[in-house]
């Protein structure tokens, strides 16, 4: 069973096309109009091995964050219906990733209840043309759209580039792990029977 999506959303704002399979290769096909954010996004379907198609038209001409926040959602989305009924998957996944000076803890449930909490500080504004504050916002999107809880710590960490990287890969490590499935798991892995 191909545990893909193929997920759409257009306002005034944005129109993205986004397509994601849980069990790829790690291609990606990424088009935002924000080269780091694109970057970004490259890096978590690789280290994830995820193949992503995302197409974004944002209205960049204001600033980034209807892109950035817009495609989180949709990433979320393509996450929670890809995943399907949740059954055999591990469920947490959990990463501890290392970019060069930066250390960053991710750890994720695919529970169905959205939470998330960061304790990650830039030393600077931007990364190119992406604003650093983008990543909270994105990574909030993507949490609330997927049914996810998602954490992330800094262990260290002093150069913007190396933070954000380093959490879009522990992030797509943290992935891969909780949508593992394991024969072990003949329905859900939950006490309540359901997720």
């Amino acid at each position: 069973m191909k545990r893909t999506a193929e997920c759409r959303r257009t306002t005034k704002e944005t129109d993205i096309n986004l397509l994601l399979n849980l069990d790829g290769r790690g291609y990606a096909e990424i088009s935002t109009g924000i080269g780091f954010f694109d970057h970004m996004l490259d890096g978590f379907a690789r280290h994830g091995l995820f193949d992503l198609t995302c197409r974004v038209k944002g209205d960049l001409e204001v600033d980034c964050h209807h892109t950035i926040e817009d495609t989180g959602i949709v990433l979320g989305t393509a996450v929670r219906e890809a995943v399907g009924d949740k059954k055999g998957i591990v469920r947490f996944g959990n990463c501890i990733l290392p970019m060069d000076e930066a250390l960053i803890l991710c750890s994720l449930d695919l529970s169905g209840r959205p939470f998330y909490v960061s304790d990650v500080v830039f030393p600077t504004e931007r990364v190119g043309e992406m604003d650093t504050q983008m990543v909270r916002e994105f990574f909030y999107a993507v949490s609330y759209s997927a049914g996810m809880n998602l954490h992330f710590r800094m262990l260290s960490g002093e150069n913007s580039h190396h933070i954000t990287e380093g959490m879009f890969k522990a992030f797509a490590k943290a992935l891969d792990m909780a949508v593992t499935t394991d024969p072990r798991i003949a329905d859900v892995l939950s006490t309540k029977g359901s997720l």
